[in-house]
C-alpha cells in the first residue's frame, strides 16, 4: 500500500497529490502497480479522487487551497532566489538550497521561506552568527523570507536522522548555489532512495548557480582563516547553545538534542520539533486506516 502511504503523508499538510506525484514519492515498482493500488483504494473508499488529485477526504477546499498555494509559490520564487543569492554572498557559505514548503511548490500567507545551508568546515557558527545578525539588524528579525534554520558543514554531509520526514526534506531540496557540493551531499545520503526510489534528484538542480563572493566576504574569510576564527566559531556555538537551553528548557533532553542539534558542524533550529510531530501524525493516520478499513501499514520511526 505504498500509494496510500504517500497520500496519507501529504494529507498531514492538507495537500492533495496527483498520480505522478504519488508515484514519484512512493516505492511502487512501476506505474501499473500504482494504478492497480489506486483503483482498489478508490473502490473501497479509502481515498477519493477530485479532478487530477487524490486525497483521503472528499474536501474540495483542500484542492482549491493547494492550487492557490501553488500559484503563491510561483510568485514568491523570484524573491526567494534573490534572498538565496544574498545568503550565498556571506562569508563561509558554500551552498544554499530552498527547503520547506516552497521546495515542494507550496507557499501560503502564513509561511516562511526556509533555507538549508552548507558552510565551510569548522566555520558554521561564524557563518550562522553573521546571517542571524543581518536578519536581526537589517530585517528587524523577520524570518518571513529569511528563515535560516538548518546548517551543516561541508565535512559533515551525512544526515544522521534517517526517516521518512528527513528523506522527504532532502529529496525536495532545491539547490540554488553550490551545485557540486549539493551533488556530493546527495551522494552522501543515498539512503533516501530507500524511501523514494522513484524520485529523480537531478530535476531539483535547474536553478543552481555558482557562488561569487564579494570582496568583503573574501576578506573576512582570509582574516579569520586562523586560530582566532576557530576561537570565534567555538564561542558563537557556546553562546547560542546557552541561549537555546534557557529559551527552550521546556523541551525534553532527547527532543532538544534532535530539534536543536548543535554540534561543531551541524545547527538545527526547529523548536517545534516538526519532524517528531509529522511522524506521529502520520502514524495516527496509519492507525485510523487500520481501524476503519482494516489496512495495516508499517509505522514510521522518528
Amino acid at each position: 500500500m505504498t500509494a496510500l502511504k504517500t497520500i496519507l503523508y501529504f494529507s498531514i499538510f492538507n495537500y492533495p497529490v496527483t498520480r505522478d506525484e504519488i508515484f514519484k514519492f512512493s516505492t511502487s515498482k512501476n506505474i501499473d502497480v500504482l494504478d492497480n493500488e489506486l483503483e482498489l483504494l478508490l473502490r473501497r473508499k479509502v481515498i477519493f479522487q477530485l479532478g487530477d488529485f487524490y486525497l483521503n477526504t472528499q474536501s474540495a477546499d483542500s484542492v482549491k487551497r493547494r492550487i492557490t498555494n501553488n500559484e503563491m509559490a510561483k510568485k514568491i520564487m523570484p524573491k526567494a532566489l534573490k534572498v538565496s543569492k544574498r545568503i550565498a554572498s556571506f562569508p563561509y557559505v558554500k551552498g544554499v538550497a530552498l527547503s520547506g514548503g516552497l521546495s515542494k511548490g507550496c507557499f501560503d500567507s502564513e509561511g516562511d521561506v526556509d533555507f538549508f545551508i552548507i558552510t565551510a568546515p569548522n566555520r558554521l557558527w561564524l557563518a550562522r552568527t553573521l546571517l542571524i545578525l543581518y536578519k536581526k539588524i537589517f530585517l528587524l528579525n523577520s524570518k518571513k523570507y529569511f528563515c535560516v534554520n538548518y546548517f551543516v558543514g561541508s565535512n559533515n554531509l551525512n544526515i544522521k536522522e534517517k526517516n521518512k520526514f528527513t528523506a522527504m526534506e532532502l529529496v525536495t531540496l532545491i539547490p540554488t548555489y553550490g551545485e557540486s557540493l549539493f551533488k556530493k551531499f546527495m551522494e552522501n545520503n543515498k539512503w533516501v532512495k530507500n524511501y523514494f526510489p522513484n524520485k529523480n534528484i537531478e530535476e531539483n538542480f535547474n536553478l543552481v548557480d555558482e557562488i561569487k563572493k564579494p570582496i568583503i566576504s573574501t576578506f573576512i574569510e582570509f582574516s579569520l582563516n586562523n586560530k582566532i576564527g576557530e576561537l570565534l566559531d567555538s564561542q558563537f556555538r557556546k553562546i547560542t547553545l546557552y541561549v537555546w537551553n534557557k529559551k527552550f528548557k521546556h523541551l525534553q533532553k532527547e527532543d532538544f538534542n534532535i530539534a536543536m542539534k548543535s554540534t561543531k558542524n551541524i545547527s538545527k533550529h526547529h523548536p517545534n520539533n516538526f519532524q517528531k510531530k509529522v511522524i506521529e501524525a502520520l502514524n495516527d493516520n496509519y492507525n485510523h486506516v487500520k481501524q476503519k478499513h482494516e489496512i495495516i501499514l508499517e509505522p514510521e520511526h522518528a
